[in-house]
């Protein structure tokens, strides 16, 4: 059980869970000194998707559906306990609105809050994509499409073995996002704070503010420093953890005035 999470679920008092997701090509160590920089009260349980780290040797999922049912399957005991909540970078973005839509379906304990970052909202289109399949793309059009120079950074240009195991991850992950764009957008009753970085080449801000359509409770937005990977930065972990933090904190229900008494 739990088979994709990086790390074991602990027993914090009081602790929120946030389950957090991974962008495309990459993997839980996304999230390395997440947990750190998050503070009391929140425990950051990364989520590592099939096809890389510990999980190299299983397949690729590239079917939404299929990826959904397999996330609820295993970490639906863990979500039904306790209350928590997602956040989710990029294409876990979309990841992380899918399975909260899908425990929305069936009825089961939904995340508290909805955190996104890096990401058009599910009803925009994505430049990334743009209407090509990934999995068609030459290693050169995707190393073309993949300009941010932190997507892939020298470091795994220079070794072609390492080059081709991302690209082929990369490959899966971007078939991936198109299947997770394929559902029609439904809003959420729960709340959605969406982030963006403010150097960001790939995804606009307007496409990130987009995602107030996902939500029919409440919504905020957040530009923080950085390019498109702003998750590996210092500011993310402390902006969602507050923000997890004040979703947990219960809110005193007000007391209404007493009406005056009529006169006789």
């Amino acid at each position: 059980m739990y088979r994709y999470l990086a790390v074991r679920p602990q027993a914090r008092d009081g602790a929120v869970r946030l389950l957090c997701f991974h962008h495309a090509g990459a993997g839980a160590m996304s999230f390395a000194g997440w947990q750190r920089r998050a503070g009391d009260g929140v425990e950051v349980l990364p989520v590592r998707l099939p096809g890389r780290e510990a999980l190299r040797r299983e397949p690729a999922v590239t079917d939404a559906d299929r990826l959904t049912e397999l996330l609820d399957a295993d970490l639906g005991p863990l979500l039904d306990e306790a209350p928590y909540a997602f956040y989710g970078h990029s294409m876990g973005a979309l990841v992380a609105y899918r399975l909260a839509l899908h425990r929305l379906r069936r009825a089961a304990r939904t995340p508290l809050l909805l955190l996104v970052g890096a990401c058009p909202a599910p009803q925009l289109p994505s430049r990334l994509l743009d209407g090509a399949d990934p999995g068609t793309m030459s290693d050169g059009t995707l190393m073309t499409v993949m300009d941010d120079e932190q997507s892939l950074p020298q470091a795994v240009r220079a070794h072609p073995d390492r080059l081709a195991r991302t690209l082929g991850v990369l490959r899966g992950d971007l078939r991936l996002a198109a299947s997770l764009r394929t559902a029609p957008v439904v809003e959420l009753p729960l709340p959605v704070v969406a982030f963006a970085g403010r150097d960001d080449r790939i995804v606009q801000p307007g496409d990130v503010r987009a995602w107030q359509r996902c939500t029919g409770v409440g919504f905020a937005y957040r530009e923080l420093a950085g390019a498109h990977f702003f998750v590996r930065g210092r500011e993310l972990p402390r902006h969602a953890a507050a923000a997890v933090r004040s979703a947990a904190t219960p809110r005193p229900v007000p007391v209404p005035a007493p009406l005056p008494v009529p006169v006789p």
